[in-house]
Order: C-alpha cells, then structure tokens, then sequence
C-alpha cells in the first residue's frame, strides 16, 4: 500500500508540472536583437547606459544564461526568467567611461542562450570627450 500511494503521489507531483512553461534542455529558439546602442558624445566620467530589447522570435522558451561585457569597463545584467516565444525582455549594460580612452569607443556584450549559435554580440558604441 505504501508502494502505491508514493507511486500515486509521483504521478501526481508529474502531472502538476507538464506545464506549458516547462523547458527542457536541448530546445533551441531563436531571437532578435539590435546589434548596437548607439551612446551618442558623453563627457569623460559619464556612465554610458543602454538597453538591448530582445524578443524571442522563437516556438521555445528563451533562456539567455549569461551576457559579459568585453572588458571591466562594461557591466551587464540579463532578464533572470525565460523570455516566452513572442515575447521581449532586455539586457541591461553600462560602459564606466571613467575606464576608457577619449574618442571614440565601442564595447561589445556576448549574450549566451538557447539559440543557434549560441553566442551573440552586441555593441555599446560612442565619443567620449574631455571635460
């Protein structure tokens, strides 16, 4: 008897958890995302702030597992839930231009996801001047 109602009890667990949100590994997706921020001229000091929208064009749930910026200088931070198909999301990136050089900069962000491939690169581009 005990058998049956931890069998029971699986089951049921189981079948609680067939949702239609549930991702399984190896489901690839796919996105889209524009390749660059533009920052436009800031004064040396400034932090750089931009947003990358990603929308899942996709039939899978998309699961972007890490973005990193290209050097120190560049902070980014990803949606922590998976971005539903047809849905958007955004990545959030800040570039320290008290840690780069004057003129013009461009720093890049990798986005690794449940897509194909499964790094993507973006750009943070623009003109640092002098105070």
């Amino acid at each position: 008897m005990r058998k049956i109602s931890l069998v029971i009890l699986t089951l049921a667990t189981l079948a609680a958890c067939s949702g239609s949100n549930e991702v399984e590994v190896g489901q690839k997706t796919t996105m889209a995302v524009d390749p660059v921020f533009d920052g436009g001229q800031v004064i040396k000091g400034e932090k750089v702030e931009a947003e990358f929208v990603v929308t899942n064009t996709g039939s899978y749930p998309l699961i972007i597992s890490e973005v990193k910026g290209s050097c120190s200088c560049t902070v980014a931070e990803k949606p922590n839930d998976p971005i539903q198909p047809g849905e958007k999301g955004i990545i959030k990136a800040d570039v320290d231009t008290d840690r780069t050089s004057l003129g013009v900069i461009s720093k890049s962000i990798r986005i690794v996801a449940n897509t194909e491939p499964s790094v993507t690169e973006v750009a943070i581009r623009a003109k640092v001047k002098a105070n």
